[in-house]
């Protein structure tokens, strides 16, 4: 593309780019799509952004098309790959000038310079960084500020690298710049503190700007620059001359407003500051011990005394609470059991942090911690009132949440109160002590503070696990708090269910259980929605509880189930309808078929609710998980949601619609247990199964590339629960086309994934005798095949043998035609074929480890006798070990009579025992009960199978010639089952 012809061109078809009219805007762009491989076509943009008489957006458009060049066409492996020549060309010319006049525009160009260096920099372009770090020496304010800018993106991609030849390149950049940044950074500082007081914002702003950008270069060197920081002295002066900076731009805070630019990049360089100290201890934690103490002191003193007065701010609170967070749990700084065991450097560390972490520190921090940062703020109270739904979305983890203050001061807490309990218990149970009794619903001081200690003790449980007698503590205090139903009083009724709930797993003895439901269903009535929130969260923790005993529950089932059903149609936002609907579908799964009586209002509710969340898909996953639990607590009874519960199916899991992405895993799982709980099938429940074949497409599947995927699995036991349900209409209508997926698979799978493609065809086997072989006869060559060639994998070898013994076992005639098909294919005689199945068979019975597919397998070989075959009987030997080997698994000997009894064996009369504890069985449970009914595998007797098999045989034979085949046997075996055989 030459240069001078071509600008003229590609800037009209920019601009024809920029437009807002479709018709103008997609030629356009179709053509730039073809020149991105053209020759010169870089060269040509980077003129045209750099031109600053252009217009705006089309040098905007022109930058993104070139950086979106270097992620493509930059590498020298690349298709359609820039030419060395043109590459150097751009190089140049990316660092000619520092003089971008827009900001946005002059961010992308650092950024794709920085794209540039993460390829070429140092080896084919050498001159970047002392370009940039002359560039940043002018006095020319505009082209110092680009230049800085483009170094700290460079120094941020370059250190962001991890192969060891990068790294290694990146340490000896580091070693050679560091000095030069220290002083930059040292420079613009104090610039910048002395025009604080000049009242020129415009220069103040300025100074701050660079201050901002040269410390983030000086992060990524400090935090990424090094093997060993604290070898460096530059390093660690620069560290440790942080907390003086930080106290002088604190101050700084005093004269500069709050509402202007200023404040904000203010703000932003004070949190710089402490992301620099949080990263280097993240990063290297032995190097950062003799920062400990300093940290520990800055911190604490501006977090919990008066020093901070008037100079934080939130933000900058969150850091400190992390930084002495990270230092209290890091592991490098916790000696071993064997103290002596310990490296010198945490011995040290360690000891630097028992020294700070004094009794009347520790003591200091935990009540600031209580009684200061744990209150309720006017904002949160306010909030509460004017939006409860929205206050309990922020209490409970809201986007918002880990960003803000009190997450942060309640893990600082919870790990402070872990690391020194000895210390903190005493302090934490002497607030408690203080505060019994009621409190006087006038004094909104002294109720928020009891909500805050409440909230330690709460966040505390395990630790207070011995010291508190929480029985007691529940019966004499909690209790009459939570009848105390004056307004004043909702913070501390909220307070207490949610303290009650954090302490349900930790020690709340099970026959309190009643007087707690009883207060459950008061609070789910609380005139404050907020309150009914938290109790309706607390009641979910006892029900999911491993001490929950649904006898002590029941009598309280139908009013909490008409209460929570009464929240759910209450709330509005979509997060709290999860939250109750999530509560909901615990107590369902719990009670299980016990909620039967109580649904009816629920199901009802359910089609609106999935209406009206059309555009909400994770309240319809939540809507997916209710139904789940309702479909398996109802059981047959389910068939009545059919209307409702199969167009929600058919949409969550269509690949061909958009929802699919976020339903069809719960999708999926709905219509399974729609299946297993189903009494029989439907046309509707059966036309859904079109839905099926695209999410098999293994490829192009969302399931993923590997059938071991949950949901692949999800889906083999969905068609096993259509073969269980109705396998002749869902065979006829659809094992064609399932049979087409199954071969195109095949080939192509994991081991897990042909295992569970064969079971699908084993039970269909065994489901259907007759039509099963018919349907599936496409895949029976390739299992053939696999017994015959000797599948190495066992696994997969078990499962080929228990289709072959379907097949053998219960249709005959259709094994025949399979030799006959099979004889052809590898030009054998059908008998030779025969007796290389049998040998095979035999030499790896070993592989079959359910004793089931033992039987069978004895089951399917012993029916080609009797027999005058010669290959046949030439492999005698081995159909008699088989037999003998399922015997020792599959027969019980009786102590009393010294008899023995076939296990596998099963009748109309026995009925499992269902316990309190069990789920009672599904209707699928019931259908391979009555499958197991008519399996030989469970109806016939291998003892008397083998006799009556072995007394044919003879007749046949004649006793000589019988007694010739049982010589061919090992004495050892014939011994064996001659023992078995007693009584016949």
């Amino acid at each position: 593309m030459d240069l001078n012809s071509a600008s003229s061109v590609v800037l009209q078809v920019l601009t024809q780019a920029t437009s807002q009219d479709t018709a103008v805007l997609k030629p356009a762009e179709e053509q730039l799509k073809q020149w991105e491989t053209q020759p010169g076509f870089y060269s040509v943009l980077l003129n045209i952004f750099t031109n600053h008489t252009l217009d705006i957006n089309v040098r905007w458009l022109a930058v993104l098309y070139f950086k979106h060049g270097i992620d493509r066409y930059w590498r020298r492996v690349a298709p359609h790959a820039l030419s060395e020549e043109e590459k150097s060309t751009l190089r140049a010319g990316l660092i000619t000038n520092f003089n971008e006049p827009i900001n946005q525009i002059a961010t992308q160009i650092a950024v794709l310079i920085a794209k540039v260096a993460r390829l070429d920099c140092p080896r084919q372009w050498p001159e970047l960084i002392p370009t940039l770090v002359e560039s940043v020496k002018v006095q020319d304010d505009l082209r110092q500020h680009r230049a800085l800018l483009t170094f700290y993106h460079v120094t941020k991609t370059l250190a962001s690298k991890r192969l060891a030849a990068d790294r290694k390149l990146f340490y000896d950049l580091a070693s050679g710049i560091y000095n030069f940044a220290c002083s930059l950074w040292n420079h613009h500082t104090d610039t910048f503190l002395q025009q604080v007081s000049s009242g020129n914002e415009s220069a103040v702003l300025s100074s701050l700007e660079r201050t901002l950008l040269s410390l983030k270069v000086l992060r990524k060197l400090t935090v990424n620059g090094f093997v060993e920081p604290h070898k460096n002295m530059e390093v660690m002066g620069f560290l440790h001359g942080i907390f003086e900076r930080l106290k002088q731009f604190l101050e700084c805070s005093r004269s500069i407003g709050t509402d202007n630019v200023c404040r904000d990049r203010l703000e932003k360089t004070i949190i710089l500051f402490t992301k620099v100290l949080l990263d280097f201890l993240d990063q290297h934690p032995i190097s950062f011990t003799s920062l400990i103490q300093r940290s520990l002191e800055f911190s604490v003193s501006y977090v919990f005394t008066e020093v901070g007065e008037g100079v934080t701010f939130e933000r900058f609170i969150v850091q400190c609470m992390n930084l002495i967070k990270m230092i209290v749990k890091n592991y490098a700084y916790k000696p071993s059991k064997n103290f002596e065991d310990s490296s010198p450097e945490t011995i040290e560390a360690h000891k630097i942090k028992m020294a700070f972490f004094t009794y009347p520190t520790l003591t200091e921090i935990c009540r600031r911690l209580v009684s200061h940062y744990f209150l309720l703020t006017e904002e949160e109270l306010t909030m509460w009132e004017e939006d409860p739904e929205g206050f309990t979305v922020e209490e409970t983890g809201g986007d918002s949440w880990k960003y803000s203050l009190r997450p942060c001061t309640e893990v600082l807490f919870i790990d402070i109160f872990h690391e020194y309990n000895q210390t903190l218990t005493p302090v934490l149970l002497e607030m408690m002590q203080t505060l019994e009794g009621p409190t006087n619903v006038e004094d909104m001081n002294a109720l928020l503070i009891k909500d805050a200690v409440y909230n330690a003790v709460g966040l505390a449980a395990f630790e207070l696990f011995d010291s508190v007698d929480f029985d007691l503590w529940f019966k004499k205090q909690l209790l009459p708090e939570l009848q105390v139903s004056h307004n004043r009083y909702k913070p501390l009724r909220r307070r207490v269910i949610w303290l009650i709930g954090q302490w349900i797993s930790v020690k709340f003895k099970s026959d309190m259980r009643p007087m707690l439901y009883e207060a459950i269903c008061n609070l789910l009535q609380d005139q404050d929605l907020v309150v009914r929130i938290e109790t309706a969260t607390t009641l979910k923790l006892t029900v999911d509880d491993f001490e929950f005993r649904t006898d002590q529950f029941l009598p309280y089932l139908e009013t909490m189930f008409t209460l929570l059903f009464q929240l759910l149609q209450q709330v509005t936002e979509c997060d709290t309808k999860m939250h109750v609907l999530h509560v909901l579908s615990c107590v369902i799964e719990r009670v299980n078929v016990q909620i039967r009586p109580y649904v009816g209002c629920l199901v009802q509710y359910l089609p609106l609710l999935w209406k009206q969340s059309e555009e909400h898909n994770m309240l319809r996953c939540a809507i997916l998980t209710t139904l789940i639990h309702l479909v398996q607590g109802l059981g047959a009874e389910s068939k009545n949601l059919y209307p409702f519960l199969l167009p929600v199916i058919q949409l969550s899991t269509d690949v061909s619609q958009p929802p699919h992405v976020y339903l069809l895993e719960d999708g999926l799982e709905l219509w399974l247990v729609t299946l297993e709980s189903s009494p029989c099938v439907t046309p509707e429940l059966l036309r859904i199964f079109q839905n099926m074949s695209p999410l098999l497409e293994l490829p192009s599947s969302c399931l993923a590339n590997e059938l071991s995927s949950e949901n692949l699995r999800t889906c083999f036991k969905i068609i096993n629960g259509y073969i269980f349900l109705s396998s002749t209409e869902f065979l006829q209508t659809y094992a064609v086309g399932l049979c087409q997926s199954f071969c195109e698979l095949l080939p192509e799978i994991t081991t897990e994934g042909q295992v569970q493609v064969l079971k699908v065809v084993e039970n269909a086997l065994k489901v259907n005798p007759v039509l099963g072989p018919q349907m599936f006869q496409p895949i029976l060559p390739y299992v053939f095949r696999g017994v015959i060639e000797g599948e190495r994998y066992p696994v997969v070898m078990s499962i080929y043998l228990a289709v072959m013994g379907r097949v053998l076992l219960q249709n005959t005639s259709f094994f025949s035609s399979l030799l006959n098909e099979m004889a052809r294919e590898f030009n054998q005689e059908m008998d030779q074929l025969l007796g290389n199945v049998i040998e095979m068979w035999v030499d790896r019975v070993d592989n079959i480890t359910q004793p089931e597919r033992k039987k069978l397998s004895a089951l399917a070989l012993l029916s080609l006798l009797p027999s005058d075959n010669s290959v046949i009987q030439d492999k005698f030997c081995g159909i008699i070990n088989i037999s003998v080997e399922a015997l020792h698994d599959v027969m019980t000997e009786d102590p009393e009579t010294r008899t023995y009894k076939d296990c596998m064996l099963m009748s109309h009369h026995e009925e499992p025992k269902v316990t309190e504890d069990e789920e009672p069985p599904t209707e699928q449970d019931k259908r391979k009960k009555m499958l197991a009914l008519k399996d030989p595998v469970h109806t016939v007797s291998l003892q008397q199978f083998i006799y009556e098999k072995l007394k044919a045989q003879q007749e046949i034979l004649g006793e000589q010639g019988f007694q010739s085949l049982m010589e061919t046997v090992d004495t050892e075996i014939v011994t064996q089952l001659q023992e078995f055989l007693q009584g016949f």
